[in-house]
Parts: C-alpha cells; structure tokens; sequence
C-alpha cells in the first residue's frame, strides 16, 4: 500500500528535473493559472473562514436532531460527485437560477472569475466547518462559565476567549481548505469554464497543458503537490505542538 501511494508522487518529483521544472513555469498557461489559483482560493478561503466560523461555532454547541442533520447536509459537497457539484452551482447560480429569481434574467454569475471562487468555497468550506466545530467542541466549557462570571456575553466570549483558545484547530482547518480549493478542477470546469486568464485555474492548466506541453503539465502538478505537502505539513506541526502543550 504504501508503494502504491508514494510510488506516482516519487515519479513526478524524479521524471520532473529542475531544468524541465523552471520550463514548465515558463509556459504561456502556468504564470497566468498559477495567479489566478492563488488569487481565487485566497479569496475563497477569506469567504469561508469568515462566513464558516460562526456557522462552525453554533453547530459545536447545538446537540439537537436539527443541528445534526444540518451539519450532514453541510458535509455532502465533500463527497459528492465534481460532476454533480458543477450542475449543482449551474442551476443555482447560472443563467435561470439565483439571478433569474431575483429579477436579473440577463444576469449570470456561469464562466465567471466569481463562478471560480464559489465553486471553490463550495468544495472547501465543509472541510473548514468540519474541523472548526471539532475545534470548539473541544474547549473547556468552564472557560464560558468563568467568562460569563467575570460580565462578558456571547459575542465577547466568542471573540476573547473560543477564537483564540481553539486557533490551532481553525488554522490546521483552514489549511486543509485552501489545499481544497487550490486543487479544485471538476466543479470549476463546469461552472466557471475554462477559459485562459480568466477561470483557468492550475488543475485546469495541468489538463490543458497535458496534451499540448507535458513539461508545463508536470511543472504544474509539481507545484500543487509541494503547496499540498507544505500544508500537510503545516497541519501536522500545529497539531502535534497542540497536543503536546
């Protein structure tokens, strides 16, 4: 098994030398995704941490049958199929969904820089709201107590004591995240397209790339696998220096 694993991650790093790496970057289509990747999954991962977090908070401290089901709905994006998800995000947010139904029939957010940043969210953001509420159900419920007794409310104890104390778990989520929607390509292609400079984000470069400039392909795949590696990484460091204090 781990043969299996390692063995296709050792080819790419072996079969890509540093001549045909630096190459690869040099293509016509790797600056422009590789902009576009970063840009797009910041902006995302900015979406989701500020809308995920409180979303996070109150499911960690909801016990009831409808917070249960609520987080399992929030947790299908995850495992469902890419093609699912883009015709999802097409009726939702093309031509005859959200915009039509607010009176912008004209309107459509479809193969768009804003579809690749949804289509980005969409993906990733149950992976943060997983590990966030993971985060805080793991604090110390006397904390609240005891800052409910020195005079601070929800919102004071949500901001000066919940965020801080579980800030290990939310970055290690966060990262997860990122790494999530800097590799999305199924949903993407569907709903945002494909189009150079404007969707075409690395994992749809990579695909391009592929049948036109294979060096530009590896290059490509190198770089996602080293972000992918640095965040595992990252993950790993934050979450055993956590459990050893």
């Amino acid at each position: 098994m781990g043969a299996l694993l390692l063995l296709p991650l050792g080819a790419l790093v072996v079969r890509t030398g540093p001549d045909a790496f630096v190459a690869g970057l040099r293509s016509d289509i790797a600056l422009p995704a590789l902009r576009l990747s970063l840009a797009t999954s910041a902006l995302a991962l900015g979406v989701t941490v500020l809308l995920g977090t409180p979303l996070a908070y109150r499911l960690a401290f909801s016990d009831g049958r409808a917070a249960r089901a609520i987080s399992t709905l929030l947790s299908l994006p995850v495992v469902m199929p890419p093609a699912v998800a883009g015709v999802a995000l097409l009726l939702a947010f093309g031509r005859f969904g959200l915009p039509s139904a607010l009176g912008f029939p004209d309107a459509s957010l479809a193969f768009t820089g804003a579809a690749v940043v949804i289509a980005q969210v969409f993906v990733s953001a149950p992976l943060y709201i997983q590990g966030a509420t993971a985060a805080f159900r793991a604090l110390d419920r006397e904390l609240f107590e005891v800052a409910a007794s020195l005079g601070a409310g929800p919102r004071r104890a949500f901001f000066r004591v919940a965020l801080p104390v579980a800030r290990p778990g939310l970055v290690a989520a966060g990262a997860m995240a990122w790494a999530r929607a800097l590799g999305e390509f199924g949903a993407t292609l569907m709903f945002a397209g494909n189009l150079e400079g404007v969707t075409q984000t690395l994992p749809l470069a990579i695909y391009v790339a592929l049948e036109s400039d294979p060096a530009a392909a590896q290059a490509l795949a190198l770089v996602l696998m080293f972000a992918a590696f640095g965040l595992l990484a990252l993950v790993r460091r934050r979450t055993i220096g956590t459990a050893v204090r």
